[in-house]
């Protein structure tokens, strides 16, 4: 079963039980124990079951080579990213498979600066796994683990100070949040309730890891909150993924309006009310945002897939604001990582600016439909069909920054394989929701044609 394991930017991936085992959590913590250097290293989890035991197995992996683990319990994923800056600590370990199965569990690795590893380190830390060269510290050498405390409320903090929390206090929002079992569960209700004044309606609510709805946030495993938003009469539904950076809508009439506008409404919002500056988001990413930024007067850059490279973007071009298609929200400001709880903050801060509702902001946007789907596929039959499409589009000049994305001028379709699971990613935009469907389902044929 080693061939469920995924080693890449996104971190170390695997099924529980088969590859994901806690020999394998300890030998790559012991890894990047020693890429990192002795001294403090920050270790949080998501509320998956198997989170425990590989916390034990990180922390055994850690002390092995000098480090001293510090154990921040169950926290989102931007927390544990914000704490490793904030507290001067070698780097982090956060132990999430994000909005993967439930069958999975994943080690997501933290540079010191807070950021997760580049692509160069991350190579760089590779390299040291295979080869095996983190000697065991002695006895009068190892260090011991101890709590760290303030990490949710310190990440909290900053977002509540970035908008302006009052005046979203005032407008007493009823929001239902789904919070798919996961870090959500613990700390979601508390900051919607306590630092944005909303009445707050659960859904999913309890914080065992044993996923009500399949984690990743898309409309189609919206169901019970677009039901929630329905009954209970809400302004506004938000879904976040288990570990709580990213954060899909859902409108008033309980209708899911899609992740690329949750970065759409965020762009608007920091650009009309924060700070007017470039715009970085990935290849996947709707016109729709792009078109909001330019039309704040601002530049657009976009990126290969994944956080880490567009945070790289970000830094370079001094970025406003940026993020990904998947529900995933950067502002810098706050810190450079994909952060639901900002994505939510600036979402009812955008509707409190412009007094309207959810579904009217989304008909102001610019008309773009996305299309995704993913497919099953090996490593080798996903290379296999990207070269399919490369023969197939030779003459619109595909971009192969990211596998194959092909602009057709009124929308484009990218087919690539995923940073975290074994399968072929395949999208496309258009005008209307049609087209893209059949647009989407030509590219399927042309990359699996035999």
């Amino acid at each position: 079963m080693q061939e469920t394991l995924k080693v890449g930017i996104s971190g170390v991936r695997g099924v529980v039980g088969a590859s994901m085992t806690p020999r394998a959590a300890a030998s790559f913590a012991r890894a990047f124990g020693a890429f990192v250097g002795r001294g403090p290293v920050i270790v949080g989890r998501d509320t998956r079951p198997s989170g425990r035991m590989l916390e034990r197995a990180v922390v055994a992996g850690l002390l092995s080579v000098g480090c001293r683990p510090r154990l921040a319990g169950i926290a989102p994923t931007p927390s544990l990213l914000m704490a490793v800056a904030a507290e001067g600590a070698r780097g982090g370990i956060a132990i999430t498979a994000s909005h993967n199965p439930a069958e999975w569990n994943a080690l997501k690795f933290i540079d010191r600066d807070g950021l997760f590893l580049s692509p160069a380190r991350t190579e760089e830390l590779l390299d040291l796994y295979h080869q095996g060269d983190f000697p065991p510290v002695g006895e009068g050498e190892l260090q011991r683990e101890t709590p760290i405390e303030g990490v949710v409320d310190r990440h909290f903090r900053r977002v509540l100070s970035y908008v302006d929390a009052a005046k979203i206090r005032a407008r007493r929002f009823r929001v239902a949040a789904d919070l798919c079992n996961g870090v959500g569960a613990l700390h979601t209700e508390s900051f919607l309730r306590e630092g944005l004044g909303c009445e707050v309606v659960a859904v999913h609510a309890a914080p065992t890891g044993l996923f009500e709805r399949e984690p990743e946030p898309v409309p189609r495993n919206l169901g019970a909150l677009s039901r929630a938003v329905i009954e209970h009469r809400c302004d506004i539904g938000f879904a976040q993924d288990p570990d709580g950076d990213r954060l899909a809508i859902v409108d008033e009439r309980g209708r899911p309006i899609g992740e690329d506008f949750t970065l759409a409404f965020a762009v608007r919002q920091v650009l009309a009310a924060h700070e007017r500056g470039p715009v970085v988001i990935n290849l996947s990413t709707s016109r729709t945002v792009e078109e909001t930024a330019r039309a704040a007067g601002c530049p657009v850059t976009r990126t290969k897939i994944g956080e880490i490279h567009v945070a790289g973007a970000m830094a370079r071009s001094g970025a406003a604001v940026g993020g990904e298609s998947n529900g995933g929200v950067i502002v810098p400001a706050v810190h450079p990582c994909r952060d639901s709880y900002v994505a939510m903050a600036l979402a009812l801060e955008l509707l409190v600016a412009t007094g309207r509702r959810v579904s009217e902001l989304r008909a102001e946007f610019p008309g773009y439909a996305v299309a995704r789907e993913k497919i099953p596929l090996s490593a080798t039959d996903s290379a296999a069909a990207l070269r399919r499409l490369r023969r197939r589009y030779a003459d619109r000049r595909p971009l192969l920054l990211d596998g194959v994305f092909v602009d057709f001028g009124d929308g484009w379709a990218l087919a690539r394989r995923s940073n975290t699971e074994p399968v072929l990613r395949i999208e496309a935009e258009a005008r209307a929701p049609e087209a893209a469907a059949a647009r989407l389902a030509e590219f399927r044929a042309a990359a699996l044609e035999s």
